[in-house]
């Protein structure tokens, strides 16, 4: 694969109860254990950046692939949902649900431009076969 682009972050501090700094410093913030998880809560958490990451990175795939169709998606959304719990055998695995708002499409075209972003997105790609991906369209 030729990278056509690194981003780089540093987290400092005790992990999840902590400092994220990009290399640029563009993204510069605390991090907390959510209250759900025993944590303080009330900061961003690697689960939200996750979010965040997936949700903006599968509206672009999905806005690529409705210009190759020649398909309008204006207005359209993605929110992304993930989940985190501890494993059946030990440690603690990931969940993420997409939920897809394309309000000009009929719910087979959107079914179908939906599935087709999942196979482009870099997000979808990476997490293919070790993470659970439900799409959704509302």
């Amino acid at each position: 694969m030729k990278v056509l682009y690194t981003a780089t972050a540093l987290a400092t501090g005790d992990g999840r109860n902590g400092h994220a700094r990009s290399e640029d410093g563009i993204l510069d913030l605390d991090l907390r254990i959510p209250k759900e998880m025993g944590g303080t809560g009330g900061a961003a958490n690697p689960e939200m950046l996750f979010a965040a990451g997936y949700a903006a990175c599968f509206h672009s795939a999905l806005k690529v692939v409705a210009r190759q169709d020649k398909l309008d998606v204006n207005g359209s959304e993605v929110t992304a949902s993930v989940g985190i719990g501890p494993l059946d055998g030990g440690g603690f695995g990931l969940t993420v649900e997409l939920g897809v708002h394309i309000p000009g499409l009929d719910s087979a075209a959107a079914e179908g431009l939906v599935a087709k972003a999942h196979e482009v997105c870099p997000y979808s790609n990476a997490t293919r076969g070790n993470i659970p991906v439900t799409l959704t369209i509302i």
